[in-house]
């Protein structure tokens, strides 16, 4: 029995990420559907039935069409939520480099209270504070500019970034801290040139996680942006006053920027996530 079973058990577990993998999947696939099926033929309950049309592309010309208005262009939106999410997950992994090492590296006082703070800041929804920082902005002069979405986005998703880098650099053996010390080399020197070679994996990962929060992020960017609007906002938009074509062609188009980031970087990916597994 012993031999048929172990056989079996591979079978099982092929089977069972086959199905995990297409429940996944099969919202993009209905997607792709919709996004190919002519204007008409969605409402049409007497063509009802799986491929009974003929594709066009008429919902992709017009989900990137120059000519519609700024709010159903999806290639503006892709554009500015690109520039906002790599603009925010620079600035939060920049700070959340030198925060992370010292909470990793330096012993002082409330350093743990600190760690717990930081926690504490990214349990916090971002519909608490919304109100507060429009106002702000208001007064600073920096309503309705990118750079204040990025500076939200680069807030929220710093204390993130803290954590999970302090994650990563406490995986670096102190042993090395100590060889580094007795060559003569700073904190900055062993910083720069021996810890985040080593840990480089972990920031990819973690720079990954920060471009997707803040590419996704729906409150910050409506209520902080009128003259330009990001992908989220532009799709519920869309959602109100477009065809499920547009919608589906526009949805799809807009997950591209993502997937394009994650395979340029995938290879730090496993290595980044089993590096920091001590939290």
């Amino acid at each position: 029995m012993r031999g048929p079973s172990r056989r079996l058990l591979p079978i099982c577990r092929d089977i069972a990420a086959v199905c995990v993998v297409g429940a996944y999947m099969l919202p993009l696939l209905w997607w792709l559907y919709l996004s190919v099926e002519p204007y008409f033929d969605v409402f049409d309950k007497g063509s009802a039935g799986l491929f009974r049309f003929t594709p066009t592309f008429d919902n992709y010309r017009y989900a990137f069409s120059a000519e519609g208005p700024d709010a159903f262009n999806i290639l503006k939106a892709m554009g500015n939520s690109v520039l906002i999410a790599a603009g925010s997950t620079v600035l939060a992994v920049s700070c959340g480099l030198a925060t992370a090492f010292a909470l990793s590296r330096f012993d002082f006082r409330r350093r743990n209270a600190f760690t717990l703070a930081a926690l504490g800041f990214r349990f916090l929804p971002a519909i608490a504070v919304i109100i507060p920082v429009a106002i702000i902005m208001r007064q600073i002069n920096a309503f309705d500019t990118r750079l204040s979405v990025i500076f939200m986005h680069a807030a929220m998703n710093l204390p993130l970034a803290i954590l999970m880098l302090k994650s990563f650099f406490d995986e670096v053996p102190r042993e090395v801290d100590e060889a580094a010390r007795i060559d003569g080399a700073s904190h900055f020197q062993l910083f720069v040139r021996i810890v985040l070679p080593i840990a480089q994996g972990g920031i990819a990962a973690t720079a990954i996680f920060c471009f997707i929060f803040s590419y996704i992020e729906f409150l910050m960017a409506l209520f902080l942006s009128v003259s330009f609007r990001t992908v989220p906002v532009t799709m519920t938009i869309l959602a109100a006053g477009a065809s499920w074509g547009t919608v589906a062609a526009a949805g799809l188009s807009s997950m591209l920027p993502g997937f394009v980031f994650i395979l340029l970087v995938q290879r730090y990916i496993v290595r980044g996530l089993t590096l920091g597994i001590h939290c």
